[in-house]
């Protein structure tokens, strides 16, 4: 790093725990960032300014103006252009140390498992369960690190499946086949500030997996909003699982 960079990141190479060599990680790292919405917003706002050296953004939507109460990388100027271009401009303007490539279209599993296997780690910001249920699948498949955050009106969840290890819990072992289309925020709201508050716990995760610090890894944190509550639960990996269950220990 040049005297820029370590001026720029100085704040954060001070912690014990990071240093240079944990600066240094994070800017030879690769971040996927699936979903530029509500959770992706903060996501890519947090992981650029941070210094991740490379990111990948993956959306095939347009910004909306339904969008703009919660979807913070995206303004009024945007609506109709690409989500992960309006992104991109965002995170170029944050920090243009950062190299940003976008794939404004939808991945299907072969092609997620690929990307993936390029990347140091994913981070899931997704709204539906058929999307979170094929990142997954292309994570375990290429035994990459996924962080999954998902909110809804005044809830939200968050944690790490480190497909580097074996005995990792996967998405279908804590969710089964999940819900159906209408469970999204879509149908159900979600109060404008929550995305921002997973989004950046997503983005602390990542960072620390990245730098290797501890993270959620075999625990869940639920976060209820309305009672300013915070829980967690342990995750186990069910051995009968048909996504992940019949991965070699």
């Amino acid at each position: 790093m040049d005297d820029p960079e370590l001026l720029r990141y100085s704040r954060q190479i001070m912690l014990p725990g990071v240093g240079v060599e944990g600066q240094q990680r994070l800017q030879e790292a690769h971040a996927v960032i699936m979903g530029l919405g509500g959770l992706g917003s903060p996501v890519a706002a947090y992981l650029a300014a941070a210094g991740v050296g490379r990111l990948t953004l993956v959306d095939p939507d347009h910004v909306e103006v339904t969008n703009l109460q919660r979807q913070i990388l995206h303004t009024d100027a945007d609506i109709g252009h690409d989500k992960v271009e309006s992104a991109k401009r965002r995170l170029a303007a944050m920090n243009p140390n950062c190299r940003v490539e976008t794939r404004a279209e939808r991945l299907d599993v072969a092609a997620m498992t690929t990307l993936f296997a390029q990347a140091d780690v994913v981070l899931d910001g997704t709204d539906n369960f058929a999307s979170r249920g094929a990142i997954n699948r292309a994570a375990i498949a290429s035994g990459t690190p996924l962080v999954s955050g998902a909110v809804i009106r005044f809830e939200g969840q968050l944690t790490t499946f480190d497909y580097r290890d074996p005995e990792a819990a996967c998405y279908h072992c804590l969710y089964g086949e999940g819900g159906g289309d209408e469970d999204t925020c879509a149908a159900n709201g979600v109060l404008a500030s929550l995305p921002g508050v997973i989004g950046s716990l997503q983005a602390t995760e990542a960072l620390k997996l990245l730098i290797g610090l501890p993270t959620l890894s075999g625990r869940l944190l639920i976060v209820d909003a309305t009672n300013m509550q915070f829980r967690e639960i342990r995750l186990r990996r069910d051995p009968d699982c048909p996504v992940c269950g019949q991965r070699p220990a």
